[in-house]
């Protein structure tokens, strides 16, 4: 592992794209709470994707200076969406949300942590 992570910008995208995640799951707009709906998540549970998805934004940027952080971050990330697979495969949604959002957002994730925090 580098120093820093090198390049840096694909970490400060990762990391927008979870906050604004997070803005999205806040109050769910019609195509996040349809995604929890088709995998059967249970309503009382959906206010937990702001601050996990906050969380992930906030440790990707600390882990431009604290590059562990970011790696694990990175991790954690592709173990959400790994899960988020496996939730859309086990409900059988095999739409949009599991081609384009979640396998989308897996390969982003891994190429993230491969290509910043470990080549």
């Amino acid at each position: 592992m580098t120093a820093l992570p090198d390049p840096i910008w694909p970490v400060i995208v990762l990391a927008a794209i979870q906050f604004v995640d997070g803005l999205l799951s806040w109050k769910p707009v019609p195509f996040v709470a349809r995604c929890f709906d088709n995998v059967g998540f249970p309503r009382r549970w959906w206010w937990i994707f702001t601050p996990i998805k906050f969380a992930a934004a906030a440790g990707l940027i600390a882990g431009i200076r604290v590059p562990y952080l970011g790696a694990i971050t990175c991790g954690a990330l592709v173990a959400y969406f790994l899960v988020a697979i496996g939730m859309h495969i086990a409900a059988r949604d095999f739409g949009r949300n599991l081609f384009v959002n979640a396998t989308g957002m897996l390969v982003v994730c891994v190429a993230t942590g491969l290509w910043t925090f470990v080549l």
